[in-house]
């Protein structure tokens, strides 16, 4: 895979006629220490509320977060692929999820018994998954990571490994498989792809665009990707998006 710092910035034609699927931490948002302190603005509302009718209604949030918590951030009024695409939900209504399986409660309850005596280390419960995160106390990743393969193994579930964070979820889906269910249906379908995100997580998001005649962006640090462009930051996810709203 080409790095990234070797990528150009993403023109503003790539905004035309795009389907548009965006991830939410560290994309449109910056990450922060703890999930539960990241905030979504009116004015980011606004400006993708106003790209979306620009885009007949072809845009997307594609997260790792559930999309319980993606509502309660402001984005109820938005296509939704939660849980890296194992949930679905659009405006108003019902969300198109598995059930919370018996497992998932039994990791959380480990990784509690883990988590609960070394301070920095975050719990966090999600609909249908559970998060163990350690930007707070990053020695304790290496342990964190051998905790969340053994549990998975044990109980027959995915681990998904993001920025300081070990996932563990039901598997069969992620964020490629959910820009090609989006993709087969209205209003996305029609539209040339675009996935902007900056995590490994969306590298399958990447891979999917590309497969169906589009493009993946990666946002911050430079490293290997399946992205053709890249932006810096978030500000610069905010810039473009602008920009494409104005043009």
């Amino acid at each position: 895979m080409p790095d990234s710092a070797s990528l150009p910035a993403p023109s503003l034609d790539l905004l035309h006629g795009a389907a548009l699927f965006l991830d939410f931490d560290g994309t449109l948002a910056p990450i922060a220490d703890r999930p539960d302190d990241v905030e979504v603005d009116d004015a980011l509302l606004d400006l993708l509320a106003r790209l979306r009718d620009r885009l007949d209604g072809r845009l997307a949030i594609v997260s790792g977060r559930s999309v319980a918590t993606l509502r309660e951030l402001g984005f109820g009024d938005f296509l939704i692929a939660g849980t890296h695409g194992l949930e679905f939900a659009r405006p108003g209504a019902p969300v198109d999820a598995p059930p919370r399986l018996p497992a998932i409660d039994a990791v959380e309850a480990a990784f509690h018994a883990f988590a609960d005596d070394k301070p920095g280390l975050l719990v966090e419960r999600k609909t249908i998954s559970v998060g163990l995160h350690f930007r707070g106390a990053p020695t304790w990743g290496d342990e964190a990571g051998t905790l969340a393969r053994s549990l998975a193994q044990e109980h027959g579930l995915t681990v998904q490994h993001g920025k300081m964070l070990y996932e563990l979820r039901p598997g069969g889906a992620d964020k490629g498989s959910a820009l090609h269910a989006l993709m087969q249906r209205a209003p996305m379908a029609g539209g040339i792809p675009v996935f902007i995100g900056d995590d490994v997580t969306d590298e399958e998001g990447f891979a999917a665009a590309a497969q169906l005649g589009g493009a993946g962006i990666l946002v911050g640090t430079p490293r290997p990707t399946l992205a053709s462009f890249s932006l810096e930051q978030v500000a610069a996810v905010r810039h473009y998006l602008a920009h494409g709203v104005a043009g």
